[in-house]
């Protein structure tokens, strides 16, 4: 970007950032995600990075915090309550401890000048200070801008987790952490005489909050946002009986007055000793590497726990370096925040492609500015269809938000039309098929545009790969890029070319070996044989997923051994006889009977008969369907199943796998890194298994 296209963009950001920080600290308010907030503040302090002329004292990167509220006292902090430098990889991790050491002035070989790090999970919640004297508790304020907080303090004293009068600890106790009799004594008498103050994080367990959420649908109130905007709000009420009902916690992570301990570890130890909760899941580090671990595991379970954690409080253990390495900008030298992968993040559309479906179907994806969400690198995300587009109001060139949870598809989920230049453009649906040149036209009653062409190459590509992929034929080594070599080379034009192919068809090939051919062949013979749902499934018949096609084979038992009969089947039940069918209603009716209508399609099942084909139906011992009529939802990756083999196990105990989570689901499997339905089924109360629960139950 020239200069000035970067001051623009510099002053946008700073607007956009500073409009959605006042909503949140000062108003109670939230429009974007914490991630998506964070990914803008990334930008700018990259751009002002490299930018230094454009910094100004008032940009959200130079500042702390917000302005407390006026209808609150204001209390001034005895100590600056500062904000936390963010790491996003381990390379940011690695780069601040190079920092630290250049100016600490250790050698760059010295794994343990530091004394090693404490790792503290980064709760979602209001950050708070308590002042006690001679023990009692005083005053508590929240953080505000840092230097100034709001008086909150009979608001506090509703949360039973923090205590009214100190525990005087005992002087054996406190030898247990490492300290001499003269320490101990000096602790003592500080604690029972002197003023101190502890800091911690103000939360609301997930709990709590969906049963207020439960509580205020039904008295028709408002209901909550989320954990940390119920916690903030709670300690924010005028009046405190409304701050009790919330139930909120208050765990310790500093304290803030000197009390000549060593190590940061023993500040929480000690505060546990003056009756105040910690995390038992905070953990001593004594190198990075073990920070990745703990970093790493915590990530993998933090839907487990029971209150919202965006990363781990990384902090030098070795308390003497601290003064050392002082305050610069917004934060402290010696913490860092390792943020867990941003399900959220903003970037740019920079254009938009349309892509055919096997049924014709063009389908939007943005070709997005490289970013990092949920782990992984985004380049494109799904904009499902035009009306999506128009309800969001994109354009090319938009800065937007974009989420991936677990193993949801990346898309686009808001766009943020104050930060345009101007040079955005239009999205347009394309008239003709970017793959044939054909026509095309909206779909009569739906949201979809199609491609005319029923011939279309995109169209047909597709339908191979359908019909050999996991949840239809399932035929082993033939991939995308086979079928689409096999489909330019002119050997198959149709489903039914693959049983036609020979080994001397294969080796003139390129990646083909004489064994590699051989294989194939032999892989497509084992499979000439297959059981009625799975091909009607591999037929790609429009609105018939796996579901519909379990469904109608069970309908249609008994009823078609051979290919061709299943046209026969269907026209003899009609549309109105498929309407009558379980979840099929007349769209997909309509649809199912107009294919087996098709001439071309009756045609393609006789070539597959003739090649060799054929239909059964599993015989159903009624005894072992022990999962009849329950429904199942399947999120994240498990470790030893794929998704299609746990679908088949479930439906053979006669199960049902859904898509979605709702009231009727009656389990949602969870593997690794589950996505927005394993959240959805904690708030509707489904019960959620792991993949050791499932494997035992399909036992």
């Amino acid at each position: 970007m020239k200069k000035e296209e970067v001051k623009n963009r510099i002053a946008k950001l700073r607007q956009e950032i500073n409009y959605h920080r006042y909503l949140y600290h000062v108003l109670d308010k939230i429009e974007i995600s914490d991630a998506a907030l964070d990914s803008l503040k990334n930008e700018l302090f990259k751009l002002e990075s490299a930018n230094p002329e454009f910094i100004t004292p008032d940009s959200p990167t130079q500042r702390v915090g917000g302005r407390p509220l006026a209808k609150f006292n204001k209390f001034r902090h005895s100590s600056p309550m500062l904000s936390l430098f963010d790491a996003f990889s381990e390379d940011d991790m690695r780069d601040w401890e190079e920092r630290v050491k250049r100016i600490l002035k250790l050698s760059p070989l010295d794994k343990g000048g530091m004394g090693g790090f404490y790792c503290e999970l980064k709760m979602d919640g209001l950050a708070a200070g308590l002042v006690y004297e001679k023990g009692v508790f005083i005053t508590g304020a929240t953080r505000g801008d840092g230097q100034t907080g709001e008086d909150v303090t009979q608001n506090l004293k509703t949360i039973e987790s923090i205590p009214l009068k100190l525990r005087l600890p005992a002087e054996k106790e406190l030898s247990y952490l490492g300290l001499g009799p003269k320490k101990c004594q000096e602790i003592i008498s500080t604690v029972a005489n002197k003023k101190i103050e502890v800091r911690g994080e103000i939360i609301m367990s997930a709990k709590v909050f969906n049963e207020l959420n439960q509580k205020y649908k039904k008295e028709g109130k408002a209901e909550l946002a989320n954990p940390r905007n119920g916690a903030a709000g709670s300690i924010r009420q005028l009046d405190s009986k409304i701050t009790a009902e919330r139930k909120l916690e208050f765990y310790v992570y500093a304290l803030a007055s000197a009390l000549g301990l060593e190590k940061h570890e023993q500040e929480h130890e000690l505060a546990e000793l003056l009756g105040f909760k910690v995390l038992k899941q905070n953990k001593y580090c004594s190198n990075l590497d073990e920070v990745f671990a703990f970093h790493h595991s915590l990530e993998k379970n933090k839907d487990r726990l029971p209150f919202a954690c965006d990363g781990v409080v990384v902090k030098i253990n070795n308390l003497a370096l601290w003064p050392l390495l002082g305050v610069i900008g917004k934060g402290p030298r010696y913490i860092m925040a390792y943020k867990f992968s941003a399900e959220q993040a903003t970037t740019k559309i920079r254009e938009v492609i349309w892509q055919v479906g096997r049924t014709g179907v063009l389908t939007p994806t943005a070709v997005l500015d490289p970013v990092r969400v949920g782990g992984a690198t985004i380049t494109h995300a799904t904009l499902h269809n035009m009306d999506e587009i128009k309800r969001l109001g994109l354009k090319i060139g938009d800065t937007v938000i974009i989420e991936r949870a677990g193993d949801v598809i990346p898309k686009v989920v808001k766009a943020l039309p104050k930060l345009r230049s101007g040079n955005e453009k239009e999205i347009k649906v394309p008239k003709k098929c970017a793959i044939c040149g054909s026509p095309v036209e909206k779909i009569v009653g739906e949201v979809a545009y199609r491609c005319l062409n029923k011939n279309c190459y995109a169209v047909n590509l597709r339908r191979l790969i359908h019909w050999a992929s996991k949840g239809a034929m399932d035929i082993a080594g033939l991939g995308e890029k086979i079928v689409e070599q096999l489909f330019k080379e002119g050997l198959v034009a149709d489903i039914s070319d693959f049983y036609k192919l020979e080994i001397g068809d294969l080796e003139p090939l390129e990646r083909f070996a004489d064994k590699k051919a051989d294989n194939l062949v032999k892989a497509i013979a084992a499979k000439k044989t297959v059981e009625l749902a799975r091909f009607i499934y591999g037929l790609g018949i429009r609105h018939a997923g796996e579901e519909t096609a379990e469904m109608l084979s069970k309908a249609l038992k008994n009823k078609s051994r051979k290919v061709i009969d299943l046209a026969f089947a269907i026209k003899k039940m009609g549309v109105e006889g498929l309407e009558n069918l379980p979840d099929v209603g007349p769209i997909m009716a309509e649809s199912i009977y107009e294919w087996f209508s098709d001439k071309r399609n009756i045609d393609l099942l006789k070539k597959l008969e003739k090649n060799g084909v054929k239909i059964i139906q599993p015989v159903v011992d009624v005894r072992q369907q022990k999962l009849a009529g329950q429904i199942f939802v399947l999120t994240g990756a498990m470790a030893g199943l794929t998704r299609p083999e746990a679908k088949v196990k479930i439906r053979k105990l006669g199960g049902k796998v859904a898509a979605q989570v709702s009231k009727g689901t009656d389990y949602v499997v969870a593997g690794e890194n589950p996505g927005g339905k394993y959240d959805k089924a904690k708030k509707l109360g489904v019960k959620i298994i792991d993949e050791k629960e499932f494997i035992k139950m399909m036992a």
